[in-house]
């Protein structure tokens, strides 16, 4: 089966690129990309090599390698190489809920134990149903970041 998009690059995109690789110092994803479209380069002369050679090479997948060769298709050398943000992740904790975890450390302890520990804590705030989960690290980062005064213990 042909290829949908082929990278065919011009003289100056192929020195363009070929720049890019030489460069001290280059975002390691601009960087992948040029190479990626260097050998995938179907101009006249080239060997442009086959999509299973690039994935081994540049340890990618083949829906990668189809993606970058129809940016570049569609889009242009630019936009191909523009360095693209990595999404966040959405926070668990808003401040209601941090302000919340706040008070329950701040609160008196269960009966049986003279203080709450971070396993405590994560594990009543799920229950009063103020997230859906959360691990004792996030509620130490909670409590660390708003530095309440009766921090809860990493023990027990």
């Amino acid at each position: 089966m042909a290829k949908r998009y082929c990278v065919e690059l011009t003289d100056l995109e192929r020195d363009r690129l070929s720049a890019l690789t030489k460069q001290a110092r280059i975002d390691r994803r601009v960087f992948q990309r040029a190479q990626i479209l260097l050998k995938a380069d179907q101009a006249p002369g080239g060997a442009a090599w086959p999509d299973l050679r690039l994935t081994d090479a540049f340890d990618v997948s083949v829906r990668t390698v189809e993606r970058l060769r129809q940016r570049f298709v569609e889009a242009g050398l630019d936009e191909t190489l523009r360095p693209t943000p990595t999404p966040r992740p959405p926070r668990k904790i808003d401040g209601a809920a941090q302000a919340r975890i706040v008070a329950l450390a701040c609160s008196e302890p269960p009966p049986g134990f003279a203080r709450w520990s971070l396993t405590l804590l994560a594990a009543r705030v799920v229950e009063l149903e103020i997230v859906d989960s959360i691990s004792h690290e996030t509620v130490r980062q909670v409590l660390k970041k708003t530095s309440c005064s009766r921090t809860a213990s990493a023990a027990g």
